[in-house]
């Protein structure tokens, strides 16, 4: 008989279309392994909350096809040593993960399980590419967007790897801890009754949102994905963000041709690429990439009374408020909103980005950590491949030309005498002591106003000289 193999999940919480999990069938026996370990510690709120109903779902699925998930928590090393020791395994498989903290991870694990004569093997499964895979003609890595799409646009990311039936079992089974007992939710306190039924859990509804995407709205979807109100867009970065589907799967469900279709394939690029520079210029996830912005006046008080307004919803801006309260209410915000809340964060209110990505970190069910740092770098004006620095998005005119007819604000803000059910549900989810009530938790101006925010930005802008 072969020594099982341990399959190390991390954001990797799907069967099909995963390379570590085909390449470990071919030895025998496989103990899927989930790890409560820092990073998962690490998590913020929601992504935490977020998090532990993924390993329930890939859990079920497991027991589906014959096999169990092992949850054990402590330092990955020591853990997987543990494992080894009890289960007799030969070998242990993970996919790769791209942030500095978990390179360091991987690395230590793998060179201390070799010494000891175990195989340590990493795959892909993340990315549709490699990082050390993409790169310019003079073999550097992109730094701009554009030619990178350009590259990798006609080039197929392959053919999936098949789903198993089942999965073969070692001769008994380690113990597991239980899920519960991690209270990974705990943070979400009443708020999770209100977001968890916007979250779409595990494989087969990733799936399934696939499917509708690719049946019913990809044809429309360079056209209509930044209309706030409608439900144009995938949904599909939560699912990405816990490997519940590959982004090879999204980028073969989709037709090599047509307008929606192939706008769609460049936000999947787009996802690539802000990996692609977190691997390579790891600075990006905590200090400015542009390095003529590090010493940029920005405000960073956290605790400051302005900037907790703009966390709550309570800027007295329509189109910023309803979009702060769309995520705490569904754990996600449209992207065309997320443009908005961070510009007024960091142009009107001259706020060090860092605090904006912080919060989403803490608030967004989709959070991934490559995609929130670029982001936030690429409003704010020093990022990589930034829009114009000295570009200040107008909420207002944005909101009349994306929600039109006002329903999104509508939907997310309580008006007149009968609010919506969606505006109300804010307030059951929020912390309780905000304090806050329907219609007099806003101010009756916006606390920076959109010409003053504009001017002392450019004035700050020309007195930099960038």
């Amino acid at each position: 008989m072969t020594h099982p193999t341990i399959l190390w999940h991390r954001r990797d919480l799907r069967l099909s279309d995963l390379p570590m999990l085909t390449a470990a069938r071919e030895n025998g026996a496989v103990i899927p392994v989930f790890i409560r370990e820092r990073k998962v510690d690490a998590l913020g709120t929601a992504a935490a909350w977020r998090m532990g109903l993924s390993v329930a779902a890939h859990g079920k699925a497991l027991e589906e096809i014959g096999s169990r998930l092992i949850l054990r928590s402590g330092n990955a090393l020591e853990v997987l040593c543990e494992l080894i020791r009890e289960t007799g395994a030969g070998a242990v498989y993970w996919s790769r993960e791209y942030d500095p903290v978990s390179r360091e991870r991987d690395s230590e694990v793998k060179a201390a399980l070799r010494d000891e004569g175990i195989e340590a093997r990493s795959f892909p499964g993340k990315l549709l590419w490699e990082p050390w895979q993409v790169k310019t003609q003079s073999g550097e890595p992109y730094k701009v967007y554009s030619p990178m799409w350009k590259s990798m646009k006609d080039t197929s990311p392959g053919e999936e790897c098949p789903r198993p039936r089942s999965l073969n079992a070692p001769v008994s089974w380690p113990e597991s801890e239980a899920l519960g007992d991690w209270a990974l939710g705990a943070a979400m306190d009443r708020g999770a009754a209100v977001v968890k039924p916007y979250a779409v859990v595990g494989e087969k509804a990733a799936h399934a949102r696939l499917a509708t995407f690719a049946r019913e709205r990809v044809d429309d979807y360079k056209a209509a994905r930044d209309m706030l109100a409608q439900a144009a867009t995938s949904g599909l970065s939560e699912n990405l963000t816990y490997g519940e589907i590959s982004p090879r799967q999204c980028w073969n469900a989709v037709p090599d041709s047509g307008e929606g279709a192939v706008h769609f394939r460049k936000e999947l690029a787009w996802r690539e690429f802000a990996w692609q520079l977190g691997y390579h210029f790891p600075r990006i996830f905590e200090s400015e990439w542009r390095e003529e912005w590090a010493a940029f006046p920005w405000k960073s008080d956290a605790r400051a009374a302005e900037i907790w307004a703009w966390k709550k919803g309570c800027t007295g801006l329509d189109v910023v408020d309803a979009a702060m309260r769309e995520l705490y209410v569904t754990g996600t915000m449209h992207n065309r909103a997320r443009m908005l809340v961070a510009s007024y964060l960091t142009k009107h209110m001259m706020t060090d980005w860092r605090i904006g990505m912080a919060w989403f970190a803490d608030t967004l069910i989709d959070w991934d950590e490559a995609s929130n740092a670029m982001g936030w770098q690429w409003v704010a004006g020093c990022g990589p491949d930034a829009a114009p620095y000295f570009r200040v998005f107008n909420p207002e005119t944005q909101a009349d030309k994306f929600d039109p007819k006002a329903s999104y604000r509508c939907r997310w803000l309580p008006q007149g005498d009968s609010p919506s059910d969606t505006a109300l549900s804010y307030y059951e989810a929020i912390p309780r002591h905000w304090g806050l009530e329907p219609g007099q938790d806003r101010p009756a101006k916006p606390i920076v106003g959109l010409q003053e925010g504009r001017e002392a930005a450019l004035t700050a802008y020309q007195d930099r000289a960038f």
